[in-house]
């Protein structure tokens, strides 16, 4: 459930503020999902293996690293398992719940705990921490023996790797509510791309300092909820262009060399993205899921047979689009045309972040922290 927050006093709001996703349209009570339909049974996917993390409850996404995955539960598990076999490279626990995870480049690792400290990882031991002075719900990125840090106050902090210094902060004023849910932080070749309420920013990752800037996502009215645009955890990165979603606003697709907008759709979505060379696909948070041609952003084709399945983030795997949902069940969708090809189920819990690959093996974790590995034949 996405809720939204006060960054100076982190209480969650009271009244509509506290409603889910589904519950800021106008329907009294959230509507009743579409019956499953049928698959054509075109794509044969087996389940490999099954591991478990604990329960998952706060914005924990899992990550990958070659033939391995990073992930994490919201009591304080970490552990870096082989996607190949599904048992554990290493496991730790921590002794504070987790907020915001897992990041990682393969040798080191960083979450962010409930009381705002990051926590480095390397082989299943803490190496450093660091206190941030604001809650963050992005999954730290680790990268360039540096670990960058998102938080809710919209600043950008740069630590070393190694030993944890502060090295730069680089920040944004905004609204003062913000999405209990990961904002997006990633690198993009020499730069490091954030978003900042509606606008994706460009920094340069030694010093900080702004490239660009631009506006990605705009207010839609004037209450509080409407106001609210942030940019969401999961970009379409292909060539030159990288594209976005701002919270329940619009799909926007940047040229990330110079910021600018090459095109920009209005979308009603609350989750991240995934592409491919011809289209862009997203999930709008009715469940419809959306196909826009990477070229010009006009939609190319609609699926809205799991209409209020509260979807996942998209995952291109091979000829398909895997989606997760709230039930625990796997939806494989043909990239072309968005025919169901295939349907499996995990533990009956929903899946929580993004579906991941790793090697040859598709990875998802559950909200009561089961973990799956499937291979698509």
């Amino acid at each position: 459930m996405t809720v939204f927050s006060h960054i100076g006093s982190r209480l969650t709001l009271l009244g509509v503020l506290a409603l889910s996703i589904a519950a800021c349209s106008s329907a009294p009570e959230k509507p009743q999902p579409a019956a499953l339909p049928a698959v054509t049974g075109q794509l044969a996917v087996q389940k490999a293996w099954t591991n478990s993390v604990g329960p998952v409850t706060t914005p924990l996404l899992a990550s990958v690293h070659g033939d391995q995955v990073a992930v994490a539960s919201t009591q304080g598990q970490v552990a870096l398992i082989s996607a190949s076999t599904g048992q554990d490279v290493w496991r730790i626990k921590l002794d504070n719940p987790i907020q915001a995870g897992v990041g990682g480049d393969g040798q080191r690792f960083a979450v962010v705990t409930q009381n705002n400290e990051v926590v480095a990882i390397e082989a299943g031991k803490v190496v450093w921490r660091y206190r941030l002075p604001a809650v963050s719900y992005t999954a730290p990125l680790v990268a360039g023996a540096r670990v960058f840090v998102l938080t809710a106050d919209r600043a950008v902090t740069a630590l070393d790797g190694a030993s944890g210094q502060k090295l730069w902060t680089q920040q944004r004023s905004g609204d003062p509510l913000v999405l209990q849910q990961a904002g997006l932080l990633v690198p993009f070749g020499d730069t490091l791309l954030a978003g900042w309420g509606g606008r994706l920013v460009s920094l340069n990752p030694t010093t900080g300092a702004v490239r660009w800037e631009t506006l990605v996502g705009s207010s839609r009215g004037t209450n509080e909820v409407e106001r609210l645009v942030d940019v969401v955890a999961g970009a379409s990165r292909l060539g030159n262009a990288v594209c976005v979603r701002a919270f329940q606003a619009a799909v926007s697709c940047v040229a990330a060399d110079r910021g600018t907008v090459l095109w920009s759709r209005p979308a009603q979505g609350h989750v991240g993205l995934d592409g491919d060379e011809q289209f862009v696909f997203g999930a709008e948070s009715d469940s419809k899921v959306v196909a826009w041609p990477r070229q010009g952003g006009q939609p190319a084709w609609t699926q809205e047979g799991l209409r209020f399945r509260g979807l996942t983030a998209p995952l291109v795997l091979g000829r398909s689009v895997v989606l997760g949902d709230d039930k625990g069940l796997l939806h494989f969708l043909s990239r072309q045309d968005g025919q169901l090809l295939q349907r499996l189920s995990t533990d009956g819990s929903a899946i929580v972040g993004k579906p991941v690959a790793a090697g040859q093996t598709l990875v998802v974790v559950t909200r009561t922290g089961g973990v799956f590995g499937f291979r698509p034949e």
